[in-house]
């Protein structure tokens, strides 16, 4: 398993943007050299946990349950054959790791990634796709298509900050006792609201506003029996 790019984004105009301005950060390009990786602070304050990458919407990106974006470069080729042969880049969905040989969307919620030598990560959600995503990679609806094929790729909160570069190995050092993967959690919070409980199980490790929703769905008489699922 291995990182093939690290990617860092700057400021670029987006009609959608949420930043000011209508400033994105989505537009990430390979980086050549080293990238130190810390946890940014929290959602609302803090941006992205790479140093040099640019979250330009602080409401709704970045900060410590949100501070790495990693996609899988085996997904990314799915999606050239499913949109024709057009050619996507490491970086393309906005990614800050595009890895090979790591099932990023299958990976568990509380799942440890050890990249490099120093660097420690835990996996915390799925990526939820926005207009600005949509706007991005200028497909016809962009939003829906992701959404249903679920390839969702996983956020990171860093629990060890460290010093990454192309080419690093990616080592999964944890893996926790229950079946909430990143895609379940997608799943649960955009197209499938029954398995809200099942989320649950992942506990504290889970984004926070996505175990708040669980919780509240659970509160709100919803199905108490988790269900578990890929």
């Amino acid at each position: 398993m291995e990182l093939l790019s690290v990617n860092v984004g700057r400021p670029t105009p987006l009609p959608s943007a949420g930043g000011p301005g209508g400033l994105t950060g989505i537009d990430k390009r390979p980086f050549e050299g080293p990238v130190r990786v810390s946890d940014p602070g929290a959602k609302g304050t803090g941006g992205s946990g790479l140093a040099g990458d640019a979250v330009c919407d602080l409401r709704h990106h970045g900060g410590s349950d949100q501070a790495v974006y990693a996609f899988a470069r085996e997904e990314l080729d799915a999606w050239e054959r499913e949109l024709d042969g057009r050619k996507l880049a490491n970086g393309a969905f906005g990614e800050n790791l595009t890895t090979l040989g790591v099932d990023v969307s299958g990976a568990l919620i509380g799942e440890r990634w050890r990249v490099g030598a120093g660097l420690l990560l835990e996996v915390t959600s799925g990526r939820i796709p926005c207009q600005t995503f949509a706007d991005h990679i200028g497909e016809e609806r962009w939003v829906r298509r992701f959404t249903r094929e679920a390839a969702t790729g996983a956020y990171l909160r860093v629990i060890e900050p460290g010093t990454i570069r192309a080419g690093d190995p990616v080592a999964i050092v944890h893996r926790p006792d229950h079946e909430v993967t990143a895609a379940l959690q997608f799943r649960a919070v955009t197209t499938e609201r029954t398995l809200l409980p099942s989320l649950l199980a992942a506990a504290s490790a889970l984004h926070p506003e996505a175990l708040r929703r669980a919780r509240e769905y659970v509160a709100a008489g919803g199905d108490r029996a988790p269900r578990t699922g890929h």
